[in-house]
Order: C-alpha cells, then sequence, then structure tokens
C-alpha cells in the first residue's frame, strides 16, 4: 500500500486506511466488504452521497468523520483528481467544485462561500476601499441631516397645544419619575459611543467601506424619520417641555432656514443648545445610540466581548436615559430601535451573502439602490483586520507621496509649456521688429 497512489487502491488497501482513520469494524464491513469502495470510489465521494445509501446508514460520528478524511484525502491528491476529470482547476477541490456547480447547503458542508472569490473562512480575499463611494454616502448624510434638520422646523411649528391636547397615556412615562438631568446623559452616553466607533474606523483596514455603509443607514434611517415625522404629530409628552405651537406664516423661509442650520449645526443636541418640539415618531436619539452599537459590535473581534458588553449597556442606558427624561414616547423608543436593528440586520444580510441579491437583481436595484450601488464590489463579509499605528502613518505617507507626485507630474508639464511658449514669443518675427524699431527710437533721443 505504500508504494500504490489512491487510484491503484483495493478494497483491501481502502479497509487498511479506513482502519488507520479510527473506524470501527462495522463501518468498514459495511463500506469495503458490502460496497466494495476502492481508493478511486473515495477520491469520487462528493455531498450527495453522504445523503444516500449506504453512507447515510452510518452513525453521525462516523459520517462526519468520515466526509472529514474523504475532504481531506481530496485535497492532498488533486493532481490525480485532474486526471480523472473530476477537477477542472488545481486550486480548488472536487467538494468545493461540485458545490458551486450545484449551489446546495446541507449538513455535511456548512461553507460561508457564495462566490468562487470568497476564502473558506467567509472573507473576502481582497477588498477596494471604492473612496468615492464613501464620499457619495457621506454626502448622501449630510444632504439628509439638513432635510431632517428643516423639518423639525416645520413639525415644531405644528406641535399640537398642550392646553388642548394633554401628553398621550405611555406606560413607562407614567410609571418613572421625571429626571431633568437624563436627557443630557444620554447624550454624553452616545458621545462614548461615537467615540469608540471613531476609534474602530481609525485603526479598521477596511475603514471606508464600514464608513459607506454607517453613512448609507444612518441617512437613510433619518430620512424615513422625515416622513413619520410629517405625517402625524403627536402631542408634548411632558408637561415640563416648554413648546407652543406657532403659526405657519409666524416666520419667512430665510429665519426657516437659519432655525434649520442651527440645529443641523448643534446635530439636534440639547448639550449644543437645540431644543425641538414634535419630533417624536421616532426617536433619533435612539437612532444614533442603536446605529453606533450595532456598527461597534459587528466591525471589532468577538473575543474582545468586554468592548461588546460596554456597547450594549450605553446602548440601553441611553435609551432608558431618553424615556427617564419625558422627551419621547415609550413607542418612539422602540420603533426607532426596532427599525435601526432591523434595516442593520438587513443589509448586512444581503451584503454577506450575495446570491441573494444577484437571484433577483433587478428587484434589488428597484428596492434597494443605494445597496446596490454601494455593495457591488463586495462578495462576502468583512473580516475585521485592524492596522498597527505604524502602518497608518506608512500608508498616509505614502499617499501623500504618490499626492506630490501626482501633482508634480500635472505642475512642471505646465511650467515646460509656458516657458516654451515665451520663447516662442521672443522669437516671434513681430517682436523683433517693435524690438529693434525700440531700440532704434532710443538711439535717436540720444542723438537729439
Amino acid at each position: 500500500m505504500e508504494n500504490k497512489t489512491i487510484v491503484d487502491w483495493t478494497v483491501k488497501d481502502t479497509a487498511v486506511w479506513l482502519e488507520k482513520e479510527g473506524f470501527d469494524k462495522e463501518v468498514i464491513f459495511n463500506l469495503c466488504d458490502s460496497n466494495r469502495i476502492n481508493g478511486k470510489c473515495l477520491l469520487a465521494l462528493n455531498e450527495a452521497d453522504f445523503t444516500q445509501e449506504p453512507l447515510n446508514k452510518l452513525p453521525l460520528r462516523d459520517r462526519k468523520c468520515l466526509y472529514i478524511s474523504c475532504r481531506a484525502l481530496q485535497k492532498e491528491n488533486q493532481s490525480l483528481l485532474l486526471h480523472l476529470g473530476l477537477l477542472d482547476h488545481p486550486s480548488s477541490s472536487y467538494v468545493n467544485q461540485n458545490h458551486y456547480q450545484r449551489n446546495e447547503y446541507n449538513e455535511y458542508m456548512e461553507s460561508e462561500h457564495v462566490s468562487p472569490p470568497v476564502s473558506e473562512d467567509g472573507a473576502i480575499q481582497k477588498l477596494k476601499p471604492e473612496k468615492i463611494k464613501a464620499l457619495i454616502a457621506f454626502l448622501y448624510l449630510v444632504v439628509v441631516t439638513w432635510i431632517t434638520a428643516f423639518v423639525m422646523v416645520i413639525v415644531h411649528e405644528r406641535v399640537p397645544d398642550m392646553q388642548k391636547y394633554p401628553p398621550l397615556p405611555d406606560i413607562f412615562l407614567d410609571n418613572v419619575p421625571h429626571i431633568p438631568w437624563a436627557f443630557d446623559m444620554c447624550e454624553v452616553t452616545g458621545t462614548f459611543l461615537f467615540t469608540m466607533w471613531l476609534f474602530v474606523l481609525f485603526f479598521h483596514k477596511h475603514r471606508f467601506i464600514l464608513m459607506r455603509r454607517f453613512f448609507a443607514l444612518s441617512g437613510t434611517v433619518f430620512l424615513l424619520r422625515c416622513v413619520t415625522m410629517l405625517i402625524t404629530s403627536l402631542s408634548v409628552p411632558g408637561a415640563h417641555l416648554q413648546c407652543t405651537p406657532q403659526p405657519l406664516i409666524s416666520q419667512d423661509l430665510a429665519s426657516k432656514l437659519s432655525r434649520a442650520y442651527f440645529i443641523w449645526r448643534g446635530a439636534g443636541m440639547s448639550i449644543q443648545g437645540v431644543r425641538t418640539c414634535g419630533d417624536y415618531m421616532f426617536s433619533g436619539h435612539t437612532v444614533a445610540l442603536t446605529m453606533l452599537n450595532f456598527f461597534i459590535t459587528e466591525y471589532t473581534p468577538r473575543p474582545i466581548y468586554y468592548v461588546h458588553t460596554i456597547s450594549w449597556m450605553l446602548n440601553m442606558f441611553g435609551i432608558f436615559f431618553i424615556l427617564a427624561a419625558h422627551e419621547h414616547y415609550s413607542i418612539d423608543v422602540f420603533v426607532a430601535f426596532y427599525i435601526t436593528s432591523r434595516l442593520f440586520l438587513y443589509y448586512h444580510t444581503l451584503s454577506n451573502n450575495q446570491a441573494l441579491m444577484q437571484r433577483d437583481s433587478n428587484r434589488t436595484k428597484i428596492w434597494f439602490p443605494l445597496f446596490s450601488y454601494f455593495e457591488s464590489g463586495v462578495e462576502g463579509i468583512i473580516p475585521n483586520e485592524y492596522e498597527t499605528l505604524e502602518d497608518i502613518c506608512r500608508n498616509l505617507w505614502n499617499f501623500c507621496r504618490e499626492t506630490g507626485n501626482i501633482l508634480k507630474g500635472k505642475i512642471i508639464p505646465v511650467k515646460e509649456t509656458a516657458k516654451r511658449s515665451l520663447t516662442n514669443v521672443d522669437h516671434h518675427p513681430l517682436v523683433r521688429r517693435i524690438g529693434s524699431c525700440t531700440s532704434s527710437g532710443n538711439l535717436s533721443s540720444k542723438g537729439d
């Protein structure tokens, strides 16, 4: 058996190999004596064979162990697979090739593959930063936040009169006393989460992909919030809020834009001096807290569980502070958390499994146009790879040097062209004639 290749293995050689792999006599008898499996059969075994007799009659342990052993055997003998016509490309095993052709998933191969370029751990082998897409996503968020600020001015003018429309019944607000400083603590909590997210972005290797996803999702949720704020105006949730309705004609467009700019500049935060009413359904503070929490936990490694724990605690405490301050109804907070978390999960489910999008790409482009554009170059899970401070400084230096070379390559030809133009002007006949006339005029004046 030592001098034989697997193709030449007899049934007896297969039985010897199975015995070395630790299978008991009953399994060996079933496979070799009853079904006459030889070396070629071992190389040709695929996932479908494990769902049929006789392999599906084996105990679960033996089936799993046999699958692992056969796959290792196939990887070690890829040249033989090519020779037998069981493999088209030497870089992938027969089992994987068969998996791609039939596009099946079962208990024997719980692969995270969605396309051949993806590695075995589900991570993408090479990812382009696509900085232009990150810039477009940022501009999209800026436009949406400006629209949100203007809508907040509109809904403040339409806030219901507190004397006519008292606060609505609410289980949480009716049973928890008002804490005046709680809303400021909510924004402090959000600041901590935002700082953690900046650290993640700074050191993450694929920061530009993370940025465009964060900008796109945040902008979409806040755009939806604009719609819900305009559709229905809820009454003020607490008597402590000084909210009085204003006539729609009390302010001209310039004053509204000025007020909207003040809200936009202060990011709608009370610690920045922004106080608004009427923007209740749904809570923008809850959206920000939840979005930051989900992005931090998604793009940090699982072993640093304490970061995830702190992030979730800050998220939950921030929501509690919103309700304790009686700045929103409980339904505002619940809807905000649900919509933000579901949109985050739906987006990442599609981006991590491109087969779901490719199955009906036209429908995806219609219902998720931003997703189709931003994730067109991503075909799997974004790996949580980080750079050291030295790597970041080196990349920044290389970027500055490349930018300088590009600018130098554009500026120097312009200077040379200008010099040649001046030289050509000096040698032009008309310029020479003018020069000679000027010099002769100077001589005649000196003679006089």
